[in-house]
């Protein structure tokens, strides 16, 4: 262990202050998924509290050991807000697999959104499977238009400011580069990127 001096005393204040930030906002957010009626699995952990909108007859399941991090003070890549998950029709589902981490990621669902296990969702990623208005002008207010269910495999790594859009699937284990936008379906095991998200390469190993 390192000793304790002037050098290491600012970063074992940050880190004690930091625990103590996240048993409290763990604690509250257990209360907020019952309010809301969100599925919670054993172990997950809050680093800030989540924004969480759930229409009635809709679902939101939360597996095991997932982490979520809303806070500034959480994720030194840079927040600029919190987790937001929310349902938006009557029906429709978000299933977060057990052990994914999101940080400031948007995940807005008319439909469906399955997010598998052990995803990596980076600082600022929007994921939505809707349109969320109509392209007619005078639909527009009218509220989710298009939709078409999302669905992020197990292992996939989402870096930070990536954009997911209806009716996509992206295959196990695949990295999507920063500031990407999602529009089609990606293989496994690649690492794609750009608007809109195509395959550079295949990953190392395969």
């Amino acid at each position: 262990m390192r000793p304790v001096n002037r050098d290491s005393l600012p970063h074992l204040v940050a880190t004690a202050l930091n625990l103590g930030r996240s048993w409290r906002d763990t604690a509250l957010t257990r209360l907020l998924c019952r309010w809301w009626g969100v599925e919670l699995g054993q172990g997950c952990t809050f680093h800030g509290l989540p924004l969480l909108r759930r229409i009635p007859g809709s679902a939101i399941r939360i597996g095991r050991g997932c982490s979520f991090r809303s806070a500034v003070w959480s994720n030194q890549v840079g927040l600029n807000r919190p987790c937001m998950l929310s349902t938006l029709r009557e029906g429709a589902v978000i299933e977060i697999g057990e052990r994914t981490g999101l940080s400031g990621a948007v995940v807005g669902a008319a439909e469906r959104i399955v997010i598998g296990r052990d995803v990596l969702v980076g600082g600022n990623c929007t994921i939505t499977d809707t349109d969320w208005h109509a392209i007619d002008p005078a639909r527009r207010a009218d509220g989710p238009a298009a939709h078409a269910p999302v669905v992020i495999e197990d292992g996939v790594w989402l870096s930070m400011n990536v954009t997911v859009l209806k009716g996509v699937t992206i295959g196990a284990g695949t990295l999507v580069a920063a500031g990407s936008v999602v529009a089609r379906s990606l293989p496994p095991g690649v690492i794609a990127g750009g608007a809109p998200a195509q395959v550079l390469r295949e990953l190392p190993g395969r």
